[in-house]
């Protein structure tokens, strides 16, 4: 493809960013929404949370 034809493409791709100045997205790819922790490692975490807390309260009753 001759690099003019190129350029024409990529204007025409990218001349409705003129129209919305200051209103373009950083990237046009969809943005996906992405957990910070895996729902997995959550639960396992909140078994091991939950667990010890229990797991203190009975011994706590026993010593008393």
């Amino acid at each position: 493809m001759p690099a003019k034809q190129r350029m024409r493409l990529a204007n025409e791709k990218h001349s409705q960013n003129v129209q919305t100045r200051g209103n373009v997205p950083k990237s046009l790819k969809p943005a996906e929404e992405k957990y910070a922790v895996g729902p997995i490692l959550l639960g396992l975490f909140i078994f091991v949370v939950c667990g010890s807390a229990i797991f203190q309260i009975i011994q706590s009753i026993r010593m008393a």
